[in-house]
């Protein structure tokens, strides 16, 4: 039976959610309720407690890390984005409409692109493709006769012939021409295939955005023509009678744009450009300014990296405004406005249920030693003596002065003047200095800055059953930062800091960088884990880029996949659910053959067993578990 401790009356829902921010970073899918539960729902449902949800895909026979789907997220994101632009539009007087398309490289998987196709069609949303590949899998979804099937990146012409086959198939496609030697190879497969092309152009805007994808914009930018080559092509298109085809302009400031302000000077010098092509006689209908519609991943509101200093309706209000302003000022009729938001629509989306499945820290309960004897060394006498004098008046000097003598214990180590067990009752007798001096500094109003490390150096490390290479490649990549929360007991007050060690055996795999509304953190506060009761972590906002650009790190496959329909009465129908990657999979993946790897190791397990290492009976055994584990989870799946 496990013995549950009294709640802290001090402590409330509300001190949990400043903690972790659930508030100000869920944009209202995410919450708590009086029980400490975390819970999702879209806008309109009652919540649902996510281990409600855990427990039903357990029942089910399957094993966490398990990633958890909601398309009914996806469909508000979807909402909530058009409904931004169509008040825009309409208290603005803009004389045109708005349309989305999204980049399917944020998010391939089959539930996120057809939720998006499928329910996206009432408001005309189409797909962006950025290969052939992603053509291909574009072409095979039933969107809205008048929705974008923009193709961009660089192309071959297979990829121009796929295309132009599309429009064939009655599909609004516009191939983007990214480079000028682009047209020419248009020009001339439309001419063979005997289909008229529409035609787009991605232009090189000088500005920038900001954040962590500054630099993917400017003068320097990898895609986009310069203003020359973008006046040969309305020259060149208009010559050969098809002005009418060059239908888009195109541009791209960045991914995830924190600063608004930079939003509006790359859009404006956007519609300039669309103003001009319209006055060159380019027949243009779309000006698509791309996407960069960031996520505010700390909660913060700010310009800071994973953050954005402006909300949705400032967003649209801005694009919208702007170009009308733009348009107007000319006299040129407003254009069909497009945007490619893909983190802004599929990030919230996803959530990765992680278990805690053992704890290693400094202070927990340390091994007993033998003792020393009188002659221990005098440097380990004095940290005893540190240890009983630690008080509020004196913290700071004791602090220092254990600092010090943990230099010095090195020192004198390496030299051999100090024992092996001398230097584990220093360290022993160390950690309880930090700890009371950790209990000093928490109460005070003011903590000095030497101090302020002092939670990382008495942080656990606690271990988490996934891969961050596998779940998280951006943390780990691009120092990304995502919200990651306990699941439970958010009515308890955390008693324990903590890193997170995924079970790979590389020691970047772990997460010791956390939101933070003024900074980051560097630790996450967490409860002790009980005895007998799962411990569970939630890791959100993982919609965006993170399953696509996972690898096969240490051989740790994809995670299961629960794809979750939300109910209004507060109810839940896990509606399909995607099997991780099983051992023999990941394997496969990289050129292995698996009746190759058992006919390998059957030949082995009977050499060992001819010359009498093993019987016919432990060597079937041997090999039952060999083909088992072939066919298993590549994550932990028992931990005793």
């Amino acid at each position: 039976m496990v013995t549950r401790p009294t709640l802290d009356p001090g402590f409330s829902i509300a001190d949990a959610d400043e903690i972790y921010g659930i508030r100000s970073w869920s944009t209202g899918y995410f919450g708590i309720d009086e029980k400490g539960r975390v819970t999702v729902s879209d806008r309109d449902g009652a919540p649902v407690p996510i281990v409600d949800i855990v427990a039903d895909v357990q029942e089910r026979g399957i094993e966490l890390p398990v990633t958890l789907r909601f398309p009914d997220i996806i469909e508000d994101r979807l909402d909530r984005i058009n409904e931004a632009f169509e008040r825009a539009i309409r208290e603005a007087g803009y004389r045109a409409r708005y349309q989305g398309v999204y980049p399917i490289k944020v998010n391939q998987r089959r539930v996120v692109v057809e939720t998006i196709a499928e329910y996206g069609a009432r408001y005309r949303t189409g797909l962006e493709a950025g290969s052939k590949a992603e053509l291909a899998l574009c072409l095979a979804h039933d969107t809205h006769d008048e929705a974008l099937l923009c193709c961009n990146g660089f192309k071959d012409d297979d990829y121009i012939r796929l295309a132009l086959w599309g429009r064939r198939l009655g599909r609004n496609v516009i191939i983007t021409l990214e480079k000028l030697s682009e047209l020419d190879r248009v020009l001339r497969i439309s001419r063979e295939l005997g289909v008229e092309p529409a035609l787009g152009v991605r232009f090189k805007v000088h500005a920038r955005g900001t954040g962590q994808w500054e630099s993917s914009g400017g003068d320097e930018a990898k895609f986009g023509l310069t203003a020359a080559e973008l006046v040969h092509v309305v020259e060149r298109v208009k010559r050969e009678g098809l002005a009418h085809t060059l239908q888009l302009l195109h541009c791209h400031i960045g991914s995830q744009l924190t600063d608004i302000r930079r939003i509006r000077v790359a859009v404006r010098e956007a519609a300039q450009a669309y103003v001009e092509l319209a006055e060159m006689g380019a027949q243009v209908r779309y000006l698509d300014v791309g996407g960069g519609l960031a996520v505010d991943y700390d909660g913060s509101k700010t310009t800071f990296y994973v953050s954005a200093n402006y909300s949705l309706r400032e967003y649209a209000d801005t694009v919208v405004y702007t170009v009308m302003e733009v348009c107007d000022a000319a006299g040129v009729d407003h254009p069909v406005i497009v945007t490619e938001s893909g983190r802004a629509l599929t990030a919230h989306h996803s959530v990765v249920v992680v278990p805690v499945v053992d704890t290693i820290g400094p202070t927990r309960q340390q091994v007993e030693l033998p003792p020393l004897g009188d002659d221990e060394h005098q440097l380990v006498r004095d940290m005893r003596e540190l240890v009983a004098d630690v008080n509020a008046k004196n913290y700071r000097e004791v602090f220092n002065e254990a600092v010090a003598n943990k230099e010095t214990m090195h020192n004198l180590f390496d030299l051999g003047y100090l024992s092996l067990l001398e230097r584990a009752h220093f360290e022993q007798l160390y950690y309880r200095i930090l700890v009371k001096v950790a209990k000093v500094v928490r109460d005070l109003d003011y903590v000095p800055e030497e101090f302020e490390l002092l939670p990382r150096m008495l942080a656990d490390k606690y271990i988490v059953n996934f891969s961050v290479f596998q779940t998280l490649p951006d943390h780990w990549a691009i120092k990304s930062l995502f919200p990651i929360t306990p699941l439970t007991r958010l009515n308890e007050r955390p008693d324990r800091d903590a890193t997170l060690f995924d079970i790979t055996c590389d020691s970047d795999g772990k997460i010791d960088s956390f939101i933070d509304l003024r900074d980051v953190k560097r630790t996450l506060p967490v409860h002790d884990v009980r005895p007998g009761e799962p411990y569970y972590l939630g890791i959100f906002l993982t919609g965006a880029y993170q399953d696509v650009l996972a690898n096969a790190h240490n051989l740790f496959g994809r995670v299961h996949e629960a794809h979750v329909r939300l109910t209004r009465d507060g109810r839940f129908d896990v509606e399909l659910f995607v099997e991780g990657q099983k051992a023999r999979r990941v394997i496969q993946n990289m050129g292995y053959e698996t009746p190759d790897l058992h006919a390998a190791v059957h030949a082995q397990a009977e050499e060992v067993r001819a010359a009498g290492g093993m019987t016919e009976r432990e060597m079937a055994e041997f090999l039952e578990l060999y083909d088992r584990e072939l066919v298993g989870y590549t994550y932990l799946e028992a931990v005793v």
